[in-house]
């Protein structure tokens, strides 16, 4: 305490000599005037002391410091700053945490343990097994003046994200609402129908109707609120759909909507997992809420701790339910606000929104236990009716929300999402979000007008509770971008999504993603040639994929372009299609790279228009082709600037002489060059597609043996200054091995 104090009289010895100061604590009161010994109690009267001094000191040059002393802070509305919020270029106004981890901006409403009782009700005991009723407790939300639970909605692939029902916390770890079966996944049965399938544009929403394979499911019968959530036709589709009826006596499942490409069955990964559900609420983690009585059931996890007798005490537990349900802070149209050292947690949407503005910075703050992403910066968007398809969607850009953005984006590939200039998201921790981690945006595909946004020094993973795939650990789009030093790690889908020019990935460590999804990659970009000029230097990536599952390394998908992969280390890569792969990429270049004991070819092209794709060149490239489109409507790209930046781009929708085929149809200009392969198959390229996948392979070196690292056994990759590689390949250069990833700095140590 003596130390604290000693602190707290240093830290006001310095912010009075230096700045304009206004102080924030659960122990004030809003009629004090903000000072150190007066503090205000919420952060609303905060923000109207520094408004109020802004407009009294037009002329004031220095900081305006609002610092926020320890507590949870329980926010019922989203805090929003804007314009009147704003610093400028003489001053800085920063919202600061005065400990780490010790100021907790929350979305949701804390419940003493204590309340919690064994559960009484003959009707509900009667549904759990036996093992849970000795178990399982209960407290009543309604008499804690809780009673929007949200309701369970369909969300998954090509439909909006959506702001998460209420959902529990224990001890900072989100717990598991009751679902079965408790590890795996049931895999779908024989398909009766598939159903409507949205993504051709049926839109008769119809739901499939399949049979099922455990019979533990005839237990549910009669139940009007089961969503079961899965792959249930491709590996990187994932649905969460209601269950409209359990037939007992054909072992039958009918679904209350339709998966957006039908259903299937068959493959490894079309399975499902059943949620909300009291009767399995019989493990430890578990809970379930009763709506019709606002009655909440609990199974308290493992960890928790225990009394003298050795039982569970739920008492000393910290116990959060989910209650906001918009972004619990919003940053819009402001510039030089810094929003630093906060724990940001327990909404049902997002933690953070960011749109407009300039140099503003997220810096230090532990975004965690959300309902969609972590932090998400430029516009979202909301379709003008509920049955917009991919194909034909039609919105409006909209602000605080996600919505049907990637709807959007791929119906309006160079829409400036106005997420500002010169923005920092640095050092921060975001974790157990539903829908993706961070979304960073900024600057105009269409002019080219770089935004120099940052990600930098941010540790993202779990990242996807909710929206299994499509959203990522780290998004983004616009133009001129960065993403740096990062650590991304621990999810079933992957790790950075890419859309737009001009961006940087340098010195990230990727790991432990794509562990179970199909056809997906720890870093993808694809189905848009003027998306160029994006570099992919000094990053680690290891321990990815999945033996059972398609993935890939850097996927190029569909028609990419000109991404340059340089002095990148790749180990334990489960891809079955290779480090770099690409279906008919252009100007894709991989040079002085390391890749350690690939399972396949290490660069595969493909040349897809003439394999599985032939007969769809005319909706890509034909009149009114998705990827002709993209290049004339989006872009304009053989006009200023883009014919300028990318002459290579000029001639990409030109006939070949002789044929009724356009040169896109063809790989063209990849290089594999001055790579350092360990181990793997001889050749470390394969082309797909006969003469029409083309790469230009040279100086490369492979070694069946450690080619001379400091200390490969502990996967320390950098190369000792005598390594043969330097003399193998001539011109090879360093690979900064030691500076990937996180680093050290005031807010990480």
């Amino acid at each position: 305490m003596k130390q604290l104090l000693k602190t707290i009289i240093f830290l006001l010895i310095i912010n009075q000599l230096t700045a304009q100061q206004f102080y924030v604590s659960p122990k004030g009161h809003n009629s004090n005037l903000g000072t150190a010994q007066k503090p205000v109690a919420t952060l609303q009267k905060a923000q109207a002391l520094v408004r109020d001094f802004k407009k009294a000191n037009l002329g004031y040059a220095g900081d305006i410091i609002v610092t926020v002393m320890p507590g949870t802070y329980e926010l019922t509305s989203t805090l929003s700053f804007n314009e009147q919020d704003a610093g400028s270029d003489k001053v800085n106004v920063r919202w600061l945490a005065f400990a780490k981890n010790k100021v907790i901006l929350s979305g949701g409403k804390n419940i003493n343990g204590r309340l919690f009782k064994k559960v009484t009700n003959p009707s509900i005991l009667a549904r759990l097994e036996k093992n849970a009723v000795e178990n399982v407790l209960e407290v009543s939300l309604t008499k804690l003046g809780i009673t929007n639970f949200g309701a369970h909605q369909s969300y998954g692939h090509g439909q909006p994200v959506i702001p998460a029902p209420l959902e529990l916390y224990y001890n900072q770890d989100p717990l598991l609402l009751a679902h079965y079966p408790n590890n795996g996944a049931v895999k779908i049965g024989k398909v009766i129908d598939k159903g409507s399938v949205p993504r051709i544009g049926d839109k008769s929403n119809r739901g499939g109707l399949f049979n099922y394979t455990d019979n533990r499911q005839s237990k549910w019968v009669g139940q009007k609120d089961i969503w079961i959530q899965g792959t249930f036709n491709y590996g990187f589709a994932d649905d969460y759909i209601n269950i409209a009826n359990i037939d007992t006596t054909k072992k039958e499942i009918k679904l209350a909507s339709p998966h957006i490409y039908g259903i299937a069955h068959g493959r490894d990964f079309q399975e499902y997992i059943a949620y909300n559900i009291l009767e399995e609420l019989d493990s430890p983690g578990e809970w379930w809420l009763d709506k019709k009585t606002g009655m909440l059931y609990i199974w308290p996890p493992t960890n928790s701790p225990t009394n003298s007798a050795g039982k569970t005490d739920i008492a000393t537990a910290n116990i959060t339910v989910s209650i906001l349900e918009t972004p619990i802070v919003s940053i819009i149209n402001a510039g030089h606000l810094t929003i630093e050292g906060f724990t940001i947690e327990a909404g049902r949407d997002m933690g953070v929104y960011l749109e407009g503005g300039s140099n503003n910075a997220i810096a230090g703050c532990t975004v965690r236990n959300l309902g969609t992403s972590g932090i998400f910066m430029g516009q979202g968007a909301e379709a003008k009716q509920k049955d917009m398809g991919i194909d034909d969607f039609d919105g409006t850009p909209t602000s605080g929300i996600i919505g049907s953005l990637q709807n959007y984006l791929y119906k309006n590939t160079s829409w400036n999402r106005n997420a500002g200039f010169n923005q920092t998201i640095i050092s921060c921790d975001v974790y157990n979000t539903g829908s993706g981690g961070i979304y960073l945006s900024g600057g105009d595909k269409r002019t080219l007008t770089k935004a120099n946004n940052i990600v930098e020094n941010c540790k993202v993973h779990d990242f996807n509770r909710r929206n299994k795939f499509i959203w990522s650990g780290i998004s983004v789009d616009g133009c001129g971008n960065k993403i740096r030093h990062c650590e991304i790690s621990n999810s079933d889908w992957q790790g950075i999504f890419v859309h737009g020019n001009e961006h940087v990935f340098e010195y990230n460590n990727i790991h432990h993603v794509t562990l179970n999804s199909d056809d997906t990659s720890p870093w993808y970009i694809g189905r848009d040639p003027s998306d160029r000029g994006n570099v992919v230097r000094y990053n680690y990536f290891h321990h990815i994929g999945n033996p059972n599952r398609m993935n890939m390394g850097i996927y190029c998908d569909d028609s990419s372009a000109d991404v340059f992969v340089f002095g990148n280390v790749f180990y334990k890569m489960e891809t079955k299609h290779g480090i770099l792969f690409t279906n008919s990429g252009w100007d894709l270049v991989m040079k002085n790279n390391i890749i350690i004991e690939p399972t396949d070819a290490t660069a595969q092209i493909s040349a897809h228009y003439y394999t599985w794709a032939a007969g769809s060149e005319k909706s890509m490239f034909g009149e009114n082709g998705l990827i002709r489109n993209r290049l004339t409507k989006s872009v304009a790209y053989q006009q200023e600037p883009y014919a300028s930046k990318y002459p290579g781009l000029l001639e990409y929708l030109d006939t070949i002489p002789g044929t009724n085929q356009w040169k896109a149809m063809r790989a063209h200009g990849n290089v594999f060059a001055d790579n350092l392969v360990i181990g793997g198959p001889k050749s470390p390229t394969k082309l797909i597609g006969g003469n029409y996948a083309t790469i230009t392979e040279r100086d490369n070196y492979r070694s069946i043996i450690d080619p001379g690292f400091v200390d490969m056994a502990h996967e320390n990759f950098t190369l000792r200054q005598t390594s043969e590689v330097f003399k193998k390949i001539k011109g090879f250069e360093p690979v900064p091995f030691e500076k990937m990833g996180l680093y050290k700095d005031k807010y990480r140590n």
